[in-house]
C-alpha cells in the first residue's frame, strides 16, 4: 500500500509542499474498513469524500471491484482519474453524484467526514435511507477537524456508534444499524431580496456572508455582456446568489454561473429554480472558467475560494485570476471581494490589468480590474 500512496497526487488541484494526496486519516479508515470490506462483495463497497483517490484506490488494491466513489470537488476527482490510471486501476470504480444510487444496497461506507455537520446529516440520512440494513460506515478525519457533534449527528441515523482511538492526530467513527433515513433537502431563506437554497456543506449556507454581501452591495448594473454568448459570469458561485442577483438586476440579460463544488452547484441551480431565473442563468460545474472560450466574457464576478479540500491555501485565487485573464475580452471587467488581509490587488493588476478599489470594510476589499 506505501508504494500505492507514494504515486498519488493532488493534481490538477494545486500542488505544494505540505499540501498532500493522502494522509494519516485516509491510511486510518482503509485500516479499520479491512475486515469489513473483505467480507463485501462486488459492488457492496461506496467510498464518499475521497479527497484525490486515497480511499477507493487503497480498497482497489486490496481487491475491491465495482466501487461506486463520490467526490464534491471536480478537481479532487479528475485526481482521481489521472491517479487511477498510473497505479492501472481505472476499471475499479465508477463515480456517482450524491444520490440514492451511489448508496443503493451498499454494505460498507468509507467515508472522509466533512467539515459541516449540515453536510454530514445529508450524508448519513442519504446511507440510512438507501444503504443496506447491514451496512457498515467508516467515518474518520483529522481531530483538529472533528468534534464530539459529529457523533451527534451520526446517531440521527445509526443505533450503534464506536470510536476507534486516536492514531497520528486521526480518528475513525464506526456507524451500523441505519434507521430513520432521509433524502437530502436543500435549506432555504430570503437573503437580498431572494431565495437562496443551500445543500450542506456549500459555502455560507443559505443565507449572506459578509464579503457577498459587500460585493452585492457595489455591483453594478452590468454595462457589457449578457448576451448568450458573452454571459455575465458568477465564478465559484456557491448556491449561485451573486447569479441570481445579476440575473435579477440585468432582467434581459444571460448569466453562467460554475462552481467546481458538486454540492454548491445543486444549489444554484435550485436557487435558479426558486426565483423562476432557470431559464436565462445556466449553472455548470467547472473547474474554474475551463469550458469558457478565450477572450469571450466581458463582465465576471468573484468571491475567490481560500480552501483546497481542508487545507487554507493562497494557491487558488492568483490560479482563477489567470484563468480570468484567459476569458476576459480586453477592455472587460472582473469585480472580486476578498480578505483585505491577502493583499491580492498587485497579484490582480499584474495577471488582468488596471485595479481600483471600489469599497473597503474592517474585513473584506471589492475590486474592480480591467482587461488590458
Amino acid at each position: 500500500m506505501k508504494e500505492l500512496f507514494e504515486e498519488l497526487r493532488r493534481w490538477p488541484d494545486v500542488e505544494a509542499p505540505g499540501l498532500v494526496a493522502v494522509d494519516a486519516a485516509d491510511r486510518l479508515i482503509l485500516d479499520e474498513s479491512a475486515e469489513v470490506r473483505a467480507t463485501t462483495p462486488a459492488g457492496g463497497i461506496v467510498v464518499i469524500n475521497d479527497a484525490y483517490g486515497a480511499l477507493t484506490l487503497g480498497a482497489a488494491h486490496a481487491g475491491a471491484t465495482g466501487i461506486r466513489t463520490h467526490i464534491d470537488a471536480l478537481t479532487g476527482e479528475r485526481a482521481l482519474e489521472a491517479n487511477a490510471t498510473r497505479v492501472d486501476l481505472s476499471d475499479t470504480f465508477l463515480a456517482l453524484p450524491l444520490d440514492a444510487e451511489l448508496v443503493r444496497g451498499a454494505r460498507a461506507v468509507l467515508l472522509r467526514l466533512p467539515r459541516s455537520l449540515d453536510a454530514l446529516r445529508d450524508i448519513a440520512g442519504l446511507i440510512a435511507a438507501h444503504a443496506h440494513p447491514d451496512v457498515v460506515v467508516v467515518a474518520g478525519g483529522r481531530l483538529k477537524h472533528m468534534s464530539v457533534s459529529m457523533n451527534a449527528v451520526l446517531s440521527e441515523h445509526f443505533g450503534t456508534l464506536d470510536v476507534s482511538h486516536a492514531r497520528q492526530k486521526s480518528r475513525v467513527l464506526i456507524a451500523r444499524r441505519p434507521h430513520d433515513g432521509l433524502d437530502p433537502a436543500p435549506a432555504s431563506a430570503n437573503v437580498a431580496g431572494l431565495e437562496v437554497r443551500a445543500y450542506g456543506g456549500v459555502f455560507a449556507g443559505a443565507r449572506l456572508d459578509i464579503g457577498t454581501r459587500l460585493l452585492l452591495d457595489h455591483l453594478p448594473t452590468a454595462s457589457a455582456g449578457g448576451t448568450p454568448s458573452d454571459p455575465l459570469i458568477d465564478l465559484a458561485c456557491g448556491t449561485g446568489i451573486v447569479g441570481a442577483w445579476m440575473a435579477t438586476r440585468n432582467p434581459d440579460a444571460h448569466v453562467y454561473a460554475c462552481d467546481q463544488s458538486s454540492v454548491a452547484v445543486a444549489s444554484a441551480r435550485e436557487t435558479m429554480l426558486a426565483n423562476g431565473l432557470e431559464d436565462r442563468v445556466t449553472v455548470a460545474r467547472d473547474d474554474m472558467l475551463g469550458a469558457r472560450p478565450d477572450a469571450s466574457a466581458s463582465f465576471i464576478a468573484l468571491n475567490p475560494p481560500f480552501h483546497s479540500a481542508a487545507a487554507v491555501t493562497d494557491l487558488i485565487a492568483p490560479r482563477m485570476f489567470a484563468d480570468v485573464a484567459r476569458v476576459l475580452r480586453p477592455g472587460g471587467e472582473l469585480w472580486c471581494v476578498w480578505n483585505s488581509g491577502l493583499r491580492y490587488r498587485s497579484l490582480l493588476e499584474r495577471a488582468i490589468g488596471p485595479t481600483e478599489q471600489v469599497a473597503r470594510n474592517a474585513k473584506f476589499t471589492v475590486t474592480v480590474s480591467t482587461r488590458r
